[in-house]
């Protein structure tokens, strides 16, 4: 498995590969289980349907490493209408960008004004911006306009941020922004990473989420645990109920098509449930790294497509 793991992540990358499955029907097919649609508008009625089931939801229009700064702000401006809608239309459900998408390689001071653009506009729709998490060489980065960003007194409350449980930096990183009150969503990571900056045993990143999550659940803030692996659900419920943290102060978080039965049974026992649900025309990369996170799911898609 971390070979076919590897191969995956590898593969995510490569675009050659990416241009035939994109155009493909077949592709488009089997990317439907995780991907909600290639509109707005798909994303929305997604979101509006877990609402109906008690679910909140996180909205991300897939695309990253944009080229020019027309592509960056044509970017942002998915997300601005996204915000609107949501408030329009009364749903439960905050939005997540990539500062890549949004134009930190082309600029950071780019990329910073755009995020300073939804972080206002989720202030005055009262919504919240989550800015994600990518590949190690970009946490830094990341973590620093996120911080900035918080520390202007009118948005604080509407922006955080999620920490990879991979990284050996994760645990320092957490009690920072702790400290300055910042929401995080804790996963374990879905990039390549040198066992310089990462743990490269499954075990060690599990053992690392754990404590991880024990020090988020001990903090008066409002974070979300992103996992579908059932052991760490469980471990997360055991610390929440012998240290005295009520289930509404935190959610579990999972992604969209994975687990819908976990998903739906934790409502059933009081949990929040949020679903992170992905939409638009760059899928790719996001579906071969969710095929890396759980390989067995390369099985299940082969039956689906051999059914089709």
């Amino acid at each position: 498995m971390p070979l076919l793991r590897s191969l995956l992540i590898g593969l995510s990358t490569n675009k050659t590969l990416r241009r035939s499955i994109e155009n493909s029907g077949a592709g488009r097919k089997l990317s439907s289980r995780f991907v909600a649609g290639l509109e707005v508008e798909d994303a929305l009625r997604a979101a509006e349907m877990l609402n109906n089931f008690g679910m909140t939801a996180t909205l991300d229009s897939l695309g990253e490493s944009v080229a020019t700064e027309a592509e960056a702000k044509t970017a942002a401006e998915v997300y601005h209408r996204l915000l609107d809608a949501i408030a329009t239309r009364k749903l439960s459900a905050n939005i997540s960008v990539k500062l890549t998408q949004i134009g930190l390689d082309l600029s950071p001071d780019l990329a910073y004004t755009i995020a300073a653009g939804l972080t206002e506009h989720a202030r005055a729709t009262s919504n919240f911006l989550r800015i994600d998490m990518e590949g190690s060489g970009l946490t830094q980065v990341t973590l620093d306009m996120v911080r900035h960003l918080h520390a202007r007194e009118e948005y604080r409350g509407h922006i955080g941020i999620v920490i990879q449980s991979y990284l050996y930096r994760s645990e320092a990183d957490i009690q920072q922004l702790i400290e300055e009150g910042i929401r995080v969503r804790l996963c374990k990571g879905a990039y390549q990473e040198p066992p310089s900056v990462a743990f490269p045993q499954k075990t060690d990143v599990d053992t690392n989420y754990v404590r991880l999550s024990g020090i988020l659940l001990s903090s008066p803030i409002y974070h979300g645990l992103a996992t579908h692996d059932e052991a760490m659900i469980e471990a997360a419920k055991n610390y929440a109920r012998n240290k005295g943290v009520a289930p509404d102060q935190f959610e579990f978080q999972m992604l969209y098509g994975v687990r819908r039965d976990l998903q739906r049974r934790l409502i059933r026992e009081g949990y929040n449930v949020r679903v992170y649900i992905p939409f638009g025309r760059e899928w790719y990369p996001y579906f071969m790294r969710r095929l890396a996170e759980r390989p067995a799911n390369v099985i299940f898609l082969l039956k689906n497509l051999v059914r089709s």
